[in-house]
């Protein structure tokens, strides 16, 4: 059994780890892992149709919490414990539920000292004790108590007493004074491990496509002082096709991995696949998993060709392997008054949307079917390309976007020399 320290309104963990609000996703999946021995049957709750309408949940059924993910930044937004009879907990390092103590009304006030009036929902018939940051709902033995603490109206203040005796049934770690109204909080400065993250990814545009990116970049960065002087800092960074390996080297630091390519499924749909001659060296990709980017670089000019922006949707193949990235991409519009107009698409743009602005259906898509081996299915199926502007958009069957592919301007005199080829 998990034994667990609650600290309002900021986490809930132990010496070895902690689940902390305004954690990203990946961070407590990889909590997860690395402690499967222990913690065991963890589920993935997400609404396969419209991921967005849902907060993503990681269910841990064996220890009765669940991890509330915000469907948009995909932070941590809420910690509940569901049962407590399967976890022990304490609060500044006493304990107020375990085996031997049960976490009734007098226990939690011993623990956590007064706060407000306990307030009753009749539709639940559940009384709920706020305090800033902690939530305890408490189940009545049975109805028929109800009507004795419905909320008096008279004084406008809610029943002033909770029945002695009465138990937690579930606990909620959350920001701010409201559970109703709690957001995910800006992910604090002991997620960051390091690592730099992407507020926001603009994709910058010339007349005939995309350009490059302009990227918002998160640090937590300290200067000579100790660590305890650490402060969040915000810079902005541009990265162009055509940059330079070491370019980007300098503008992002080193990548999280570097991947090489073995071969080109997509070099079947190109014009003359037969004629091109296969190349002695590969192409490599710079992996940015917490900017939720990837770079792909020319073998033999080892300038930048391509970038790849991943939304991370539950229910895709690549799924938590990147951090969302929260992009933003001009499209230009042509239609009979619209002229050079723009109009935006973004991380959660769904693609019937992207097609009803450009006015026209794009041409029919090329089907993508991931898998790991030739043996292996995708339990999550196919997908769908579409070519638009120098950009591949990959479609998933619920309509949103899964990543987007953006491609350099053709080189000159590239398509002469293939050509010439014999």
């Amino acid at each position: 059994m998990l034994d667990l320290e609650v600290v309002p309104e900021r986490s809930l963990g132990n010496e070895q780890w902690e689940f902390t609000l305004g954690m990203p996703l990946a961070q407590a999946v990889a909590i997860l892992q690395k402690h499967c021995r222990i913690i065991k049957n963890v589920q993935v709750l997400y609404s396969e149709q419209s991921p967005l309408s849902h907060d993503l949940i990681l269910n841990l059924t064996q220890d009765g919490i669940k991890l509330l993910f915000d469907a948009f930044n995909q932070r941590l937004k809420v910690i509940e414990v569901y049962d407590l009879t399967k976890v022990k907990l304490k609060y500044c390092g006493v304990h107020f539920n375990s085996q031997a103590i049960a976490p009734t009304i007098e226990q939690i006030d011993q623990s956590f000292g007064a706060t407000h009036p306990g307030v009753y929902n009749s539709a639940e018939q559940l009384f709920h004790l706020n305090f800033r940051g902690l939530s305890f709902s408490f189940q009545l033995d049975s109805w028929t108590e109800a009507p004795k603490y419905e909320p008096n109206f008279a004084h406008g203040l809610a029943s002033l007493q909770i029945p002695h005796g009465a138990t937690v049934k579930r606990m909620y770690i959350y920001s701010g004074n409201s559970l109703q109204d709690t957001k995910a909080p800006v992910m604090p400065l002991s997620c960051f491990l390091g690592n730099v993250y992407a507020e926001s990814v603009d994709v910058l545009r010339d007349g005939t496509g995309p350009s490059g990116l302009r990227l918002r970049l998160l640090a937590a960065g300290c200067g000579p002082g100790l660590l305890a002087d650490a402060k969040m800092r915000v810079f902005e960074r541009s990265v162009y096709f055509g940059d330079s390996c070491q370019d980007v080297l300098s503008v992002l630091g080193s990548p999280h991995k570097v991947f090489y390519k073995s071969e080109d499924k997509m070099k079947i749909h190109s014009p003359s696949p037969h004629k091109q001659v296969p190349s002695k060296c590969n192409d490599y990709f710079f992996n940015y998993f917490t900017l939720g980017v990837d770079i792909l670089f020319d073998a033999n000019t080892h300038k930048v060709k391509k970038f790849v922006l991943h939304t991370n949707y539950p229910g895709h193949y690549n799924f938590n392997i990147y951090h969302r990235c929260e992009f933003k991409i001009p499209l230009a519009i042509k239609k009979e008054n619209a002229d050079g107009q723009t109009e935006t698409c973004t991380t959660y743009s769904k693609w019937d949307n992207i097609q009803e602005l450009l006015g026209h259906p794009v041409e029919k898509p090329v089907v993508l079917h991931r898998s790991s081996s030739p043996n292996n299915t995708n339990p999550f199926g196919s997908t769908f390309c579409f070519g638009l502007q120098r950009m591949i958009f990959e479609v998933m069957q619920n309509n949103h976007i899964a990543s987007v592919t953006l491609y350099g301007p053709p080189r000159p005199g590239a398509h002469l020399r293939t050509a010439e080829l014999p």
